[in-house]
């Protein structure tokens, strides 16, 4: 159960780090004043029109936007309207902060999305009480996204969650020119295991594996999905296909380690798995499901030579010239 009275600092874990706030606004008097207020607690981002804002939020998405109402060109209300019909975006708190104190319009804000309204001038202690209410609001609400992405048995992330982040980080590798790999890993022999100790010693030893595979990851942006059964997934954005080896190795030593007692295996004498990872590089076309079935390719070439090892291969599909 979350606690509503939860403060925000609690609700920031260590790989979200300071709160990203984006103040939009044409005046860069008022950016300023913005910038003096949130600087000490928050990241503070700017932008000076609608075309800008809407590129930080597509490519480096904010916690909550301050938005000014009138600007050149494409207002506040255009730009709010924008946001939310995005999905990416959609999440995202918007706060007007307008000169104007008519009803109708901040009906009309409100009607596009927005969940509150600051008067210009701006007092910085009201600004800065609003803005912590609604981004505690929406931290509580990702926790909340978070848990129906969650695996019930292990813990981790699951199949759903993990669709929808390969092919996110897919886009994101393809915009950004960067290496994306993928490990995909299995428990050997889990069929056996199950039959030798029991339904209740398999969702214990699932359990562990999570916890260990998870305790492995190095980075934030990194993440652990079971992928179905007795398979997980590893999304590894940024890494390279021989450092996502390297880390598969040590996947592989580290359930190993584990020394969780597996007599019925042919591999080992203790509960071992094998892994098939895939890299997307710089250079390279295709789609999710590619890198997909490539490290599934490979998890079948580990399983078809030994199991409790390691087999992997960069994606070679060349963007045409």
């Amino acid at each position: 159960m979350i606690d509503l009275d939860t403060p925000l600092n609690a609700l920031l874990d260590s790989s979200h780090g300071k709160p990203r706030l984006l103040v939009v606004d044409d005046q860069p008097i008022n950016i300023q004043v913005m910038y003096q207020a949130f600087a000490g607690e928050f990241q503070v981002f700017m932008a000076t029109n609608g075309e800008q804002a809407l590129a930080i939020c597509k490519n480096n998405p904010p916690d909550l936007v301050l938005l000014d109402v009138v600007m050149p060109g494409m207002d506040g209300f255009e730009v709010c309207t924008r946001l939310k019909a995005d999905p990416a975006t959609s999440h995202i708190p918007v706060i007007f902060v307008t000169a104007h104190n008519d009803a109708a319009e901040e009906t009309h804000g409100l009607s596009v999305g927005a969940v509150d309204f600051i008067a210009k001038p701006v007092n910085p202690a009201v600004v800065r009480a609003r803005v912590k209410t609604h981004l505690t609001l929406k931290f509580q609400s990702d926790v909340l996204r978070k848990l129906v992405f969650l695996d019930g048995l292990s813990g981790v992330f699951n199949r759903r969650y993990f669709d929808q982040q390969i092919s996110t980080e897919w886009a994101r590798s393809v915009r950004s020119n960067s290496p994306l790999s993928l490990i995909l890993l299995d428990v050997d022999y889990f069929k056996l295991y199950n039959d030798a100790y029991g339904h209740q010693a398999g969702d214990d030893t699932l359990r562990l594996i999570a916890v260990t595979l998870k305790g492995a990851l190095r980075r934030p942006a990194d993440l652990v999905a079971r992928y179905g059964g007795e398979e997980f997934a590893c999304v590894l954005p940024d890494t390279s296909f021989e450092d996502a080896m390297n880390l598969a190795g040590e996947l592989e030593r580290k359930v190993r380690d584990r020394a969780i007692e597996h007599s019925a295996s042919p591999v080992a004498q203790v509960v071992t798995i094998s892994l098939g990872v895939a890299t997307r590089e710089g250079n390279t076309d295709g789609d999710a499901p590619m890198l997909i079935g490539l490290a599934d390719n490979q998890l079948y070439r580990a399983k078809h030579t030994g199991r409790g090892r390691v087999c992997g291969e960069i994606l070679a599909v060349s963007k045409p010239q």
